[in-house]
């Protein structure tokens, strides 16, 4: 199927899941969301697909294809997808958490948490800098000849701003990297077992991990790339911190939930990734979190999870005092490594929200289309 005759399903599966209501009529959601699925899987050759949604409180899994084309494993909710930048979130999360507890101050420089930053063009920067990608311009990824942790240390003592920090957004992995390092630091704490025991075990969380443990291999899905080979995640600098998690459906949608209404003991650290620090053209920035005034169009989405808005610097404008998102919020993050793609969007007014988890790395521009159409059926506008 072509590009436009996959724009015109998504943009009829609106209309379509209308007739569906309500979200919880199993046959016909899944009829209408395997007409506009399958079709994406097609054009882009994605081996499988598992996709979790939410509306009022009740969750549905939609599963296709195969985890391995190898071994022949299908997908279900309890496939184990590479997160990617999602990762991210879990990272912010863990910086909210340690504000939460008066461990880690976001108006600090660096240094406080990350004495090896001392005297660096860096460490005038501030942790929000780091958490919200306007520390001056660190790149998306450390030089090639510096991709492990003793080479990017080395690397940022020597990394020079291409602008002031607060001025611009330039999406990086060492940024939010450093962020969860100087979180990490800031309570005592390894980063991996910081997040796996101030996290995903309060967020009930079963099937999520930095590492995979033998026992859960078999659940492990191989990514693909262009070649068809299987692959997995290379290690790299910061790799824990920007794109470290691996994760299921099943797991996800319970985070999703957790964010549409925070409650227990992460609530405050919840609320914190929801507060806005900078806005970038549409999207307002927040810690792990891109936020967008909704209802959000298509359009909107689709220019806020741009190219150019990954691979380059944009300016922004700072948000004072920091905004608190209202309900009626869209937020999202997309995710890649080189075999898997993701995309995770929720909006709280609505009580809706998905999870999309795939072993391609298929164009962001047909997640987030994907992703919006569907959010856009299970609205109750």
């Amino acid at each position: 199927m072509n590009a436009r005759r996959i724009a015109a399903t998504l943009a009829l599966l609106p209309c379509v899941l209308a007739h569906a209501a309500p979200p919880t009529d199993d046959a016909r959601l899944r009829a209408a969301i395997d007409a506009a699925v399958r079709p994406v899987m097609q054009e882009f050759d994605v081996p499988g697909m598992a996709i979790a949604v939410t509306a009022g409180g009740h969750t549905r899994f939609f599963s296709y294809g195969m985890a391995s084309r190898e071994s022949g494993a299908t997908v279900d909710e309890h496939t184990l997808f590479e997160l990617g930048s999602i990762s991210k979130t879990f990272t912010a999360l863990l910086a909210a958490d340690a504000v939460a507890a008066g461990k880690l101050a976001l108006d600090a420089h660096p240094s406080r948490y990350l004495p090896q930053l001392k005297g660096t063009a860096l460490d005038r920067a501030t942790v929000l800098d780091l958490g919200t990608y306007t520390a001056g311009g660190l790149p998306l990824q450390v030089p090639d000849e510096a991709d492990d942790d003793a080479g990017a240390q080395a690397w940022l003592r020597t990394w020079q701003p291409e602008a002031a920090p607060g001025t611009v957004r330039r999406y990086s992995n060492p940024s939010i990297g450093l962020l969860g390092r100087a979180a990490a630091g800031a309570l005592g704490m390894d980063f991996t077992a910081a997040v796996q025991s101030r996290l995903f075990a309060p967020l009930g969380l079963k099937e999520t991990y930095y590492h995979v443990p033998p026992a859960a291999m078999g659940r492990y899905a191989w990514g693909y790339k262009d070649a068809g080979k299987p692959v997995r995640v290379n290690p790299g600098a910061f790799d824990m911190e920007a794109y470290g998690v691996k994760s299921s459906a099943a797991d996800m949608i319970r985070v999703v939930q957790a964010n549409i209404a925070p409650s227990g003991p992460l609530r405050r650290a919840l609320e914190g990734t929801h507060v806005g620090y900078f806005r970038a053209g549409a999207m307002t920035q927040g810690l792990g979190w891109e936020q967008y005034p909704y209802p959000v169009t298509e359009a909107t989405l689709l220019a806020g999870n741009a190219e150019t808005m990954i691979r380059q610097a944009n300016p922004v404008t700072r948000l004072a005092p920091p905004r608190v998102a209202p309900a009626a919020t869209l937020f999202n993050k997309t995710g890649s490594t080189g075999g898997f793609g993701g995309y995770v969007a929720f909006v709280p007014a609505q009580n809706i929200g998905v999870v999309m988890l795939s072993n391609r790395s298929f164009p962001i521009p047909a997640r987030v289309k994907l992703g919006h159409a569907i959010l856009e059926a299970l609205s109750v506008r």
